[in-house]
């Protein structure tokens, strides 16, 4: 996931918490949640907020996670032995939530199945036993819409999911826009809270064999011309964030106008 820098926390703080229950909400999602004292004091600014996760691997117990100076962990991180070394993800908060001294965060992984079995985060969303320990290094937010923005368009596949979500959710009332919203079946489509003025779209790919963020960029693609006071946001896999932003700007939209990130590559 890209950052940026304007956005991200100085010292983005590390919280530490354990799993309470994980359950499929969808084909194609498993929401893990996970709680803790600490994460009463985490800063959620709702929108796309997001951090870094850290779990054990599954032959281990205890949870080695690097030490944080300002926006530096990276090299602490490479620094813990392979044995003991975390997998290290980027998510969004799919769910916050203040209960008394301590609060609950929600967590959407998305379930890519190869060749019949699942892997890393997807694998441990799915056999995570409560109690279960998880680390969170706060990122802050990319959704960055100037003053002066006219209208959105919300561009995602399935990986960017809870971030627009959120983002709808988040929107001033009287906002107006569309989001195109890709996912792998008819299942996967949800409600969700978006201001009357925009439009959401959902694209299933269902078995169609094409590869996830295809048919979200057509579908961008057969929407009108945005106007030059327009702000997209164009998450999830790694072509449809970079071709999705290269239609918009030949399209007329600047590029300090475009947040783009690839979450995943194909």
């Amino acid at each position: 996931m890209a950052t940026n820098p304007r956005l991200m926390p100085e010292d983005p703080a590390m919280f530490t918490a354990s799993v309470v229950r994980t359950e499929r909400i969808s084909p194609s999602f498993q929401r893990v949640t996970i709680a803790s004292d600490e994460l009463a004091r985490f800063d959620w600014q709702g929108l796309d907020h997001w951090f870094r996760l850290f779990f054990p691997l599954a032959a281990q117990t205890e949870l080695r996670l690097p030490d944080v100076q300002g926006r530096l962990w990276w090299k602490s991180y490479l620094a813990i032995p392979d044995e003991h070394r975390p997998h290290c993800s980027n998510y969004t908060v799919a769910g916050y939530r203040h209960l008394g001294d301590h609060a609950e965060l929600d967590i959407d992984v998305v379930l890519h199945w190869h060749q019949g079995s699942l892997s890393g985060v997807a694998a441990w969303s799915v056999a995570a036993a409560p109690g279960s320990p998880v680390g969170i290094l706060d990122q802050g937010v990319l959704f960055d819409p100037p003053q002066d923005t006219s209208d959105y368009l919300l561009v995602a596949d399935e990986s960017g999911l809870p971030a627009v979500r959120g983002i709808l959710r988040d929107l001033p009332a009287d906002a107006v826009g569309t989001a195109i919203i890709e996912v792998p079946a008819h299942g996967d489509v949800i409600e969700v809270d978006a201001p009357d003025g925009v439009a959401v779209h959902w694209v299933p790919r269902e078995a169609s064999g094409e590869l996830a963020g295809a048919a979200a960029l057509r579908a961008l693609r057969a929407v009108e011309a945005p106007d030059q006071a327009s702000y997209a946001f164009v998450v999830g896999e790694s072509g449809l964030a970079t071709e999705g932003r290269r239609t918009l700007h030949r399209a007329g939209l600047p590029k300090s106008r475009i947040t783009f990130s690839g979450f995943w590559k194909a």
